[in-house]
């Protein structure tokens, strides 16, 4: 039988260029993962017009022993399912067999952190800073409460940027945050953290004298506070000062040092997801590597077979 796959490939190709649209970059990749799957179909004796969801599941698992990336081979199971909807709509097919395949799961990227030296090392150089004063005093007790409420809180930079100056008036060891969706949620200061806010508190209503402003860190920009940009150039800048990788560094790489150092000293995945203001789980389920690493720990610390073994070694 003639193998019509080739016309029918390109006949594709020009429907979506045509009435979809489509760049042609977008045209080069379906066509490059199209012939590839059609190549491997012939060595099977399997047109790529007729190929059934065995086959094409075959296919799949040979992209996944050719260490192929789930992203990719999700890209190729996308061209072939805007393929085969082309062929039914065509006539040319009375089934499609892509959909009873599932899309191959992709892995969720680690989030970068930093260690506990690290951040202590942070947190220590922007204490000295504030300590020393001298030009741009208030500049400098202001990065070092930005920090330690940061790091104390998990708070989105966005929230932190934008805490109303009523903060300071607050008396205790929590600080009510406004998040998502307008949601708000408790979360504990720690006493280093309180005592940098009153800090930076105080030297602001020196300086403000007396024009008030209704947020905790303002600035003149179009929001009325500090630019979450202006705070994440600073932060780097302070990094480097501190002898810590620039290019390791964020607001939101500190958020995730503050859930991944709980989590490895014992902390509920639960109560991590409330103070980080996650509304799912799911969202949390990132960090479950660092859950993994402690009960291995665990495991290796406490288990007589494991502590047999250490002492046999």
């Amino acid at each position: 039988m003639t193998d019509l796959s080739g016309a029918h490939l390109e006949a594709f190709l020009e429907m979506m260029s045509a009435e979809r649209g489509a760049a042609v970059n977008t045209l080069q990749s379906y066509e490059r993962d199209l012939r590839d799957a059609r190549s491997f179909l012939r060595s099977r004796g399997v047109g790529l017009v007729n190929a059934s969801a065995d086959d094409l599941r075959s296919y799949l698992s040979h992209l996944t022993g050719e260490g192929f990336k789930s992203s990719s081979q999700a890209r190729r199971l996308s061209a072939l399912r805007q393929f085969y909807k082309f062929l039914y709509a065509e006539g040319l097919r009375t089934d499609e067999p892509t959909g009873i395949l599932d899309a191959p799961k992709k892995n969720r990227a680690l989030p970068k952190t930093l260690s506990i030296e690290d951040v202590t090392r942070l947190i220590g150089q922007a204490e000295t800073e504030a300590e020393k004063g001298g030009e741009d005093a208030v500049a400098k007790l202001r990065m070092h409460a930005l920090i330690e409420l940061l790091y104390a809180t998990g708070m989105r930079v966005s929230e932190l940027v934008s805490l109303p100056a009523s903060v300071l008036a607050q008396d205790g060891r929590f600080l009510i945050i406004r998040g998502k969706g307008n949601k708000e949620r408790l979360v504990p200061l720690s006493q280093t953290a309180i005592r940098a806010m009153r800090a930076y508190g105080q030297a602001l209503h020196r300086e403000a004298d007396g024009a008030d402003s209704p947020w905790l860190f303002p600035s003149y920009g179009r929001n009325g506070y500090l630019p979450r940009q202006v705070f994440a150039r600073d932060l780097k800048s302070l990094a480097a000062r501190a002898g810590i990788r620039v290019a390791a560094i964020s607001p939101h790489v500190l958020r995730h040092a503050f859930a991944s150092h709980l989590l490895a000293n014992g902390a509920d995945l639960r109560a991590v997801q409330e103070l980080l203001g996650h509304s799912d789980i799911s969202t949390t389920q990132i960090y479950t590597h660092v859950l993994e690493e402690r009960l291995h720990d665990l495991v290796q610390s406490h288990h007589p077979l494991a502590k047999q073994a250490k002492k046999q070694d």
